[in-house]
C-alpha cells in the first residue's frame, strides 16, 4: 500500500534572487503553515523529503545549506528554525526547477513505495509547479497545500489555475489535507 510523502521544495534559501525580498515573508508564512503538516507526517512515520536547490554551490550538501540558513538572519533563519530537518528525513539537491529533473527523487519514491505526493514550498509558480507537472507525468497523484506554498500575489491565482486545470495536482487546504489522504 503506497504511503503519502511530503515534499518540501526550496524553502531553504538565502532569498538573494530577483523578487527574493518580496517572497521571503510569504515563504516564512508557508513554513509556519507547513510545520504542523510535517509533524503529522512524522507522527505517522510517513516520508518527509526536502528537495532544494544548492545555491549554486556544487561542493556542499543539503545539511550544509540548512546550517547556513540557520546562521543567516531574517527569513532564512526563521524558516530553518521552524523546518530544520530531522535525522530520519530525506533530501535531494536539485539543479533546476523540478525536484525530479536530474535527481534521484523518482528512485527514492519507488523505494519508499510513496504516493500520493504532498507538495509544499516555493515558489508555487516555478519549482512547485514544475515538480507537480513532472510528478503527474510519472503518474503520481499530487496534492498542493494552498497555505504551505509561497508565491508572489500577482502570480498565485494563475499558478493554482494551471495546477487544477491541467490535472497535475489537486489544491487542498491545510485543514483538509489529512481527510484528503483518507485520515482524520
Amino acid at each position: 500500500m503506497p504511503t503519502p510523502a511530503l515534499l518540501i521544495i526550496d524553502l531553504f534559501s538565502r532569498f538573494d534572487f530577483p523578487d527574493g525580498e518580496r517572497l521571503s515573508p510569504l515563504a516564512v508564512e508557508a513554513a509556519h503553515a507547513l510545520h504542523p503538516i510535517r509533524e503529522a507526517f512524522d507522527k505517522r512515520d510517513w516520508p518527509v523529503i526536502y528537495a532544494n536547490d544548492n545555491f549554486g554551490n556544487w561542493k556542499c550538501g543539503f545539511r550544509e545549506l540548512t546550517e547556513e540558513c540557520l546562521r543567516t538572519p531574517g527569513a532564512p533563519h526563521d524558516i530553518a528554525r521552524v523546518l530544520f530537518p530531522k535525522p530520519d528525513h530525506y533530501s535531494v539537491l536539485k539543479p533546476k526547477h523540478s525536484a525530479f529533473l536530474s535527481t534521484p527523487l523518482q528512485i527514492l519514491l519507488q523505494k519508499l513505495e510513496a504516493g500520493p505526493l504532498v507538495l509544499t514550498g516555493m515558489a508555487l509558480d516555478s519549482c512547485v509547479l514544475a515538480t507537480a507537472i513532472d510528478a503527474n507525468s510519472r503518474e503520481y497523484e499530487c496534492l498542493v497545500v494552498d497555505q504551505a506554498v509561497a508565491c508572489l500575489p500577482e502570480r498565485r491565482s494563475a499558478s493554482l489555475d494551471v495546477l487544477s486545470q491541467s490535472g497535475a495536482a489537486r489544491v487542498v487546504s491545510a485543514s483538509s489535507l489529512l481527510p484528503s489522504l483518507g485520515f482524520n
